[in-house]
């Protein structure tokens, strides 16, 4: 028995000594990565995300300019307040854009090999750790930022002038937003004091506060450590959770840069508080009473006292509940199935200090490059599936890469991909799953869906759509027909040439229900085409989707160098 209890603590020590080891390797390394890798992957960042945002910004403008001047949707005066403060915005657009640049680029490039020095530790099937310690996030790091730029570029390029283009092309039956003139200087004013009282209200409030949120994130961390729980519940990843430690004082010092980066938005948001209320004195008290909704959020996120001393004058005819953590600007989902904003203003950006979750946790939630990967293996199956039955074409392909944004080629860049997520809800449904089941049988709900605001624009609305289709018990030939008219809706004329099976319903609401469901299903797709790193992605699926269908026509020569392309790895 003496000698188990010694072999015991002979392992301990072991232990203690193999943590120190690695604590002390990766964070030399690491350090020593950050300053060789970080100016090269740093400067490709910001000077491919500065070079977009300069090269782009007039026509930016002008594009913005010429859709407020041309769209239906606003009325005169509404166009006048937008147009007046378009100025105001480009500027604040290209300081905050260029800023966030930076700092994203310095951030990126130097941490993330650091912090991969550490990962390489966590590794369990790994032998050569040391090795990794040094290879991992070197070349990786210079790739990512060559990717962050790209996605950037997508974005700026393709996905805000779609968005630009479908607010001009909304017609009569959007609703009209209307505004009367006299509000016009309301709203610019009521702006202007957002600015100026709330940017440096929330900034003293922010660095007031944060001596007292370093010694508390020191505290949790320093109990997680004695305790063994969240980050350091296994010693694979006590280095990493070591430096969470270290590192901890710049988290704080990027929780005051976000507290002032959303103070910008909340104040501005006064202006569309007056336009909603259609009062300025409602505005003004939006302004005064954000500061102390701020103050109160931090004195609950500290854990000190509960309330404010500030003043919070009510600044809506109906006040809104707000939740416990201030999640304003919550999306909730109305009975068609899409999300709508709410009167709320937008969320304040805060890093979480609650207890820390343990790794076992952690790893039962989906990840949400997994949700990516299974949506985008769902649509190339199901697109190898039409090409084979000749329902697509190598033509339809092509019209896709050669188009600048989905609305130029529907039938590929909206069309397929709802056809999939339509495969996806009926798989979910015939499972009797309580969630949405990817393709690899692993199913998303309420409890192990990934904690990303981006995925909660689209879970709940799909979860409606899901319950929908189930409710209408669709026969056979009715989700045939719903099938062609999401593939093919755009195109009358092949959505008749396609003889699917499919069978129309003679009940008027019935048709009118499936149609709904094909308008909500496209509606989401096409939002979905705007998400960053949606293009990249989805121009490497059509690329193996056009090497599938030469080599199995057995045409390898003409395109040969569309298949080399296809096998290249996505960064």
């Amino acid at each position: 028995m003496m000698q188990n209890m010694s072999n015991n603590n002979f392992d301990g020590l072991l232990k203690i000594i193999y943590v120190v080891f690695a604590f002390c390797a990766a964070l030399i390394l690491g350090a020593l990565k950050g300053l060789l890798v970080g100016p090269i992957a740093g400067l490709i960042l910001i000077v491919g995300n500065v070079a977009v945002i300069l090269g782009l910004f007039p026509v930016h403008v002008a594009w913005t300019f010429y859709t407020i001047v041309n769209t239906s949707r606003f009325d005169t005066p509404l166009k006048v307040a937008i147009l007046l403060a378009l100025p105001a915005l480009a500027a604040i657009w290209l300081s905050l854009s260029i800023a966030g640049s930076v700092i994203g680029g310095v951030g990126y490039g130097f941490f993330t090999p650091w912090v991969s020095a550490f990962e390489a530790f966590r590794q369990e099937n790994e032998s050569n750790k040391f090795l990794h310690c040094i290879v991992d996030g070197t070349w990786d790091t210079i790739k990512g930022s060559c990717t962050v730029v790209r996605d950037f570029a997508d974005i700026c390029i393709h996905s805000y002038p779609v968005y630009l283009k479908e607010v001009r092309e909304s017609t009569g039956s959007d609703e009209l937003q209307t505004l009367r003139f006299i509000h016009v200087p309301a709203i610019i004013v009521v702006g202007l004091m957002g600015l100026i009282v709330d940017v440096p209200s929330f900034t003293v409030i922010a660095i007031i506060k944060s001596p007292l949120m370093l010694l508390k994130g020191w505290q949790r961390l320093t109990q997680d450590l004695i305790s063994r729980q969240g980050p350091f519940l296994e010693t694979a990843c006590i280095p990493i959770a070591g430096l969470t430690i270290l590192l901890w004082p710049l988290f704080v010092i990027g929780s005051i840069v976000l507290a002032i980066f959303s103070s910008v938005f909340v104040g501005l948001y006064g202006s569309i508080v007056v336009y909603q209320e259609r009062s300025f004195r409602r505005g003004l008290a939006y302004v005064v009473a954000m500061v102390a909704e701020f103050d109160e959020y931090t004195n609950d996120w500290l854990y000190l006292r509960e309330g404010t001393i500030l003043p919070k004058p009510r600044y809506r005819k109906k006040q809104a509940t707000h939740s416990s953590d201030l999640t304003v600007g919550t999306n909730h989902v109305r009975a068609d199935g899409f999300s709508s904003a709410s009167a709320d203003p937008p969320a304040m950006l805060m890093p979480s200090l609650g207890p820390s979750r343990s790794v076992r946790e952690t790893i039962q939630e989906v990840k949400m490059v997994q949700v990516w990967g299974n949506m985008m293996n769902t649509i190339e199956i199901k697109g190898k599936e039409l090409l084979d039955a000749n329902v697509l074409t190598r033509a339809d392909l092509y019209e896709w890469l050669k188009a600048k944004n989905s609305h130029e080629a529907p039938i590929i860049g909206v069309g397929l991909h709802s056809y999939s997520a339509l495969y996806t809800l009926t798989c979910s449904i015939q499972a009797g799953a309580d969630g949405i089941m990817l393709l690899d049988g692993v199913i998303i709900n309420h409890v192990n869906r990934p904690q990303d605001r981006i995925l909660d624009w689209f879970f709940n609305p799909l979860m409606v759509l899901k319950e929908q289709i189930k409710t209408l018990k669709l026969g056979n030939g009715e989700m045939q027909y719903l099938e062609r008219v999401l593939l093919f809706g755009s195109h009358p004329q092949r959505m008749e040439a396609w003889e699917n099976g499919s069978v129309i319903s003679q009940d008027p609401l019935r048709a009118a229900q499936i149609q709904g469901i094909s308008r909500r299903m496209t509606g989401m797709s096409r939002s979905i085409t705007k998400l960053p790193t949606y293009r990249r992605r989805y121009r490497h699926l059509i690329k193996n989707l056009l090497a599938y269908q030469s080599e199995k026509e057995g045409v390898s020569n003409k395109y040969e160098s569309v298949r080399s392309i296809a096998s290249e790895e996505i960064v």
